[in-house]
């Protein structure tokens, strides 16, 4: 097996003196996992950090072996270490992807996604010009993964208009009408998430609110301990930013 590819990468763990397995994210294979020499070295450590897009080739005898891989770096999100809200948050969404995808399927549209969000958390000024895209790129994560949200009409009445909460057992809107008897037990559905555009804060962290719900009951399982408390401190220092209280 020979691939080359651009790629996202995860994350790494430590292997043998100075390898590591790193875990990327690539468009047209999806998440892959390979051995890199060297990786703990001065020269590949800075490649190898989460967000980093890297030119990566694995190599590998059969499709059982785990590959080797060599990596040229592409775009570095290193500048982002010293912005402790947008490290959290490439950490956050790097870890994520890492954990709830499978191995060698493709999901081209959660690999544009990712670009998408990272991109726009290098470029923003403060964390309300990214938080958005972290909303909708958990929301896509959740679709991609069998586990969308129906945002399109009333769970109830059927209609499309003034929808405004999310039932937490279905995962389907309701509308005003609907929703008003049971306000206290249903989640807010923002604005933005079906109209598109800007969002202020308080529509934001209940996006957050929102796609947090579906990912703790539906992806974030025993094999990810850990994770909920990693976003829970990211939520945390959003709402800091915002000066929520």
């Amino acid at each position: 097996m020979r691939l080359t590819t651009a790629a996202i990468v995860l994350g790494l763990r430590s292997h043998g003196e100075h390898g590591a397995v790193v875990r990327l994210l690539t468009p047209d294979e999806g998440l892959v996992t390979g051995y890199v020499r060297g990786a703990r070295g001065r020269r590949l450590s800075p490649v190898l950090m989460a967000g980093n897009l890297v030119e990566a080739e694995l190599t590998a005898r059969t499709d059982v072996q785990l590959p080797q891989v060599t990596v040229e770096l592409t775009s570095s999100r290193g500048p982002m270490l010293s912005e402790p809200l947008a490290a959290a948050a490439i950490e956050w969404a790097a870890a994520l992807t890492a954990t709830a995808l499978p191995e060698r399927q493709p999901y081209p549209r959660l690999f544009e996604a990712l670009a998408g969000l990272l991109d726009a958390i290098e470029a923003a000024p403060s964390a309300r010009g990214w938080a958005a895209a972290l909303v909708r790129f958990e929301l896509l994560l959740l679709a991609e993964l069998g586990f969308g949200l129906d945002l399109a009409a009333c769970a109830v009445s059927g209609r499309s208009e003034e929808l405004v909460a999310v039932s937490p057992r279905s995962g389907r809107a309701i509308s005003a009408a609907e929703a008003e008897p049971y306000a206290n037990r249903l989640l807010r559905l923002p604005p933005f998430l079906l109209e598109g555009g800007a969002a202020d804060w308080p529509d934001i962290i209940d996006g957050l609110a929102l796609t947090g719900h579906f990912l703790s009951r539906d992806l974030l399982t025993e094999r990810s301990a850990g994770l909920d408390d990693t976003r829970a401190r990211l939520v945390e220092r959003l709402r800091r930013a915002a000066g929520l209280p």
